[in-house]
């Protein structure tokens, strides 16, 4: 292999090695104003996406803690990284193929697993992550809120009585 091809390689290895997920997609028939329209919205969400030759990619991924790619890579593809959620990438790739009809999603991987196209639309649908901490904290939360009104009732109820009786004997 040439040396050029060694240092992308290894760059690439680099960053699949630094990143809990990739997305793999087809970018064949986008347009050089969306391809930078979509890498501004990965942006915001943390996400980055890059063309890379498939051959290279097959290699970093061989040598990454990834499967072997070998026969999923063919045509014009581009690769998603992020070192934050990949519901949130996934979202803008899902939202902007919608808008636009590219790029196609092919396959992801999250944490050694692998994701088919489908499973990535519906990890797209996910609220964000901190939507979802919010959902738990509440889950634990509530028990704890509900023991505390229960506890509290008795002397709410004592007090409601006491009261009651005030205002009845401050009418007589």
């Amino acid at each position: 292999m040439r040396a050029e091809k060694q240092f992308i390689t290894s760059e690439y290895l680099a960053r699949l090695n630094a990143t809990p997920f990739f997305i793999v997609v087809n970018y064949r028939g986008l347009k050089v104003a969306h391809f930078s329209e979509l890498r501004k919205r990965l942006r915001k969400v943390g996400g980055e996406i890059h063309v890379v030759k498939n051959s290279v990619f097959k290699i970093a991924a061989k040598q990454s803690k990834s499967t072997d790619l070998a026969g999923t890579l063919n045509g014009q593809l581009a690769v998603v990284t992020g070192k934050q959620d990949i519901s949130a990438s996934a979202k803008v790739l899902k939202t902007f193929s919608t808008e636009f009809d590219k790029p196609k999603l092919l396959f992801g991987y999250l944490n050694e697993q692998r994701f088919e196209a489908d499973a990535l639309k519906i990890l797209a649908d996910l609220p964000p992550m901190e939507v979802l901490r919010a959902k738990i904290l509440g889950v634990i939360n509530a028990p704890a809120t509900r023991l505390a009104q229960i506890i509290n009732a008795p002397g709410q109820q004592l007090a409601s009585v006491i009261k009651a009786y005030a205002d009845k004997g401050a009418e007589k």
